[in-house]
């Protein structure tokens, strides 16, 4: 997949919760320009490519991953003038409340718990991909 051509990135270690999510989105066709990462390193060496001009419109990050956690993608993202504006969903199973009021000081647009259940787990995903790709107006 060219890189110009990802709407929405998926920067998940978890290869089960990375495929249900993925197939949550195709169900609903919200993952035709999906690209998945399965680390933090790998997701900044991505959106901080020299290569890349074309932004994600979707960031779905989840927090504890080996190299870079979701916290430090976070915070590159969120410093940077260009990339700020991109809405970045923390996905994760964490309910810490720490890690739920870090992201948000760091500028997190929305904190999801992944529901354990996989009828809940999918609703939850659809959801989140519809509001952010259909219903949510972002700046072009």
């Amino acid at each position: 997949m060219e890189s110009t051509a990802v709407e929405i990135l998926l920067v998940e270690d978890n290869a089960d919760d990375a495929e249900l999510t993925i197939r949550a989105l195709r169900k609903h066709h919200l993952a035709n320009n999906l690209l998945h990462l399965q680390d933090g390193e790998e997701a900044l060496n991505f959106l901080f490519s020299e290569k890349q001009s074309n932004m994600p419109k979707l960031i779905l990050l989840d927090l504890k991953m080996p190299k870079v956690d979701g916290l430090e993608v976070l915070r590159k993202i969120k410093a940077d003038q260009d990339k700020r504006i991109i809405p970045v969903v923390m996905l994760t199973s964490s309910k810490e409340e720490r890690d739920i009021l870090e992201t948000y000081k760091l500028g997190i647009n929305a904190y999801i718990v992944k529901p354990v259940e996989f009828d809940k787990f999918v609703r939850a995903v659809s959801e989140i991909g519809f509001f952010w790709m259909i219903l949510n107006q972002a700046p072009t």
